[in-house]
């Protein structure tokens, strides 16, 4: 059984999900990523959004709901 590669890594401190050729994190500036994700939780509106608050989250984009799998 072959398994595909995710389409994106994420930050491991701030779980944004981005490209693999990316080398550091827009968001935070970490270069310590993993591929051992899962969930997609996209933000649009840090201020207003419960499961942003919850996740430590403060800027709009795509992250992953749980590292480490």
């Amino acid at each position: 059984m072959s398994r595909r590669r995710k389409p994106f890594k994420a930050c491991s401190k701030c779980r944004l999900l981005i490209p693999h050729e990316v080398e550091v994190c827009p968001s935070c500036g970490s270069a310590v990523f993993t591929e051992a994700w899962s969930g997609i939780v996209i933000v649009i509106d840090p201020e207003k959004s419960r499961l942003a608050k919850l996740m430590g989250i403060s800027k709009p984009g795509r992250y992953a709901l749980k590292l480490g799998m």
